[in-house]
């Protein structure tokens, strides 16, 4: 399959969902050749609430709400004051503000409780105010700046794909992606300080390569390059990390195994399990030549494009893999299972995991690139209990679940029993 989907599709609540282009991910494209993959990364879709357009309808009468507003003022005595003032008499409550200056300007950042009906531009415009953005908030954006800049610094330390997620996070709605080193594009004109282009930030890769952060809807001001480029640097200073708990699954037969993180120390590894895996299980995992399959698992290991888990037996071999993927701004599920330990609910058990964690990481859905005959999958997907919309084209299948259905657990207790699937 060599081209994306998008169609009207019916949800399983009995209404058309009207999908926006799906890119078929990772394991869709690998016989493509990975210059072709990165080559056909999908572009950011425009902000879901962006009020550039017609404005979201109003809460009722006597309530109020919350707003993210930024606006561009003279930086010169009295235009912050003049701003304030006008808000004010409308009643308008600031909550939090910033200041990003630019010279003889300054953009001003707000954080608003505002009456129901407010207008909030018609009044930022009489004070001076240009170049006005203007958003629904809501209770998580009540956390003070320092306070979530140094959260998402702790995340990153521990774990090294939560660098993308951070990056999202602290610029608000964007689009992240890694380029590799020996990728397409103009990596080498990349100063080691990076580069700030209106709505783009281009920063070196720890690892090498090329981080681009793209946000059309709004220009990147100095300020926020210089945390995005701050956050970056912490993530090379600390180096290759990820957490290293895991939780033992307990085989319907008896036996044990076990579940953890994996990243690029492990190829060796899932090179073995691809060995002795049939060419029929890597073509259902790899969607080309099953001699490709080796040449991307360094990419999908790396905990820059995501999160991967491993299934190891008690004498250390892996048995089973399943990726998390940060595919722009789509995220991925794919898995693999080696033959011999198939249909034994190891699949649906690595899948939960997944899930939950891109629930957790704030996803709004997941989806599974397939083929229409890999039952294992699709039954799999509709173990989750959730949500799921299915699109097929020439054999090809695309299932994505909705996440705002997901228990707030975020993973599989310790010790936890699985059945067969």
């Amino acid at each position: 399959m060599t081209r994306d989907l998008s169609e009207v599709t019916n949800s399983r609540h009995g209404g058309p969902v009207h999908r926006r282009w799906i890119p078929v991910g990772l394991a869709a494209r690998c016989s493509a050749g990975f210059h072709a993959w990165w080559a056909r990364r999908h572009g950011s879709a425009p902000p879901a609430h962006d009020t550039g357009g017609a404005p979201p309808p109003s809460a009722a009468a006597g309530e109020s709400e919350l707003w993210r507003m930024r606006t561009t003022v003279k930086d010169e005595p009295g235009a912050l004051a003049a701003l304030c003032t006008e808000l004010a008499g409308l009643r308008v409550d600031i909550l939090t503000l910033q200041t990003h200056p630019l010279g003889a300007d300054t953009v001003d950042e707000f954080l608003l409780r505002a009456p129901a009906g407010t207008d909030l531009t018609a009044a930022v415009g009489r004070a001076g105010g240009t170049a006005t953005w203007i958003e629904r908030a809501d209770a998580h954006d009540l956390v003070d700046a320092p306070t979530r800049v140094l959260g998402l610094a702790a995340r990153t330390a521990q774990d090294a794909s939560e660098l993308p997620l951070a990056l999202r996070q602290l610029l608000g709605r964007c689009t992240i992606r890694s380029l590799p080193a020996d990728g397409p594009g103009p990596h080498g004109t990349v100063p080691a300080e990076g580069s700030l282009e209106d709505t783009v930030i281009r920063l070196r890769a720890p690892e090498g390569g090329v981080i681009t952060v793209e946000r059309p809807h709004l220009p990147f001001t100095p300020t926020e390059f210089a945390r995005a480029r701050a956050l970056v640097e912490l993530d090379a200073r600390l180096g290759p990390r990820l957490p290293r708990g895991r939780d033992v699954l307990r085989l319907p037969e008896g036996g044990d195994i076990s579940v953890r993180r994996a990243d690029t120390g492990d190829l060796a590894a899932a090179r073995a399990m691809h060995e002795r895996c049939s060419a029929h299980t890597l073509r259902m995992r790899y969607h080309g030549p099953v001699g490709d399959a080796d040449r991307y698992l360094n990419h999908l290991l790396s905990p820059r494009f995501g999160r991967t888990l491993a299934v190891q037996t008690a004498s250390g071999r892996i048995v089973g893999l399943g990726h998390l993927l940060w595919d722009g701004d789509e995220t991925e599920v794919a898995l693999i299972v080696e033959d011999a330990w198939q249909r034994r609910g190891i699949g649906g058990a690595l899948l939960a995991r997944l899930v939950a964690m891109a629930a957790e990481a704030g996803c709004a859905h997941v989806y599974a690139v397939t083929q229409a005959a890999n039952t294992g999958m699709v039954a799999a997907m509709r173990g989750l209990g959730l949500p799921l919309d299915y699109q097929i084209e020439e054999g090809t299948l695309v299932v994505t679940a909705r996440l705002d259905a997901v228990p707030s657990r975020n993973a599989p207790e310790h010790g936890e029993r699985i059945g067969r699937s």
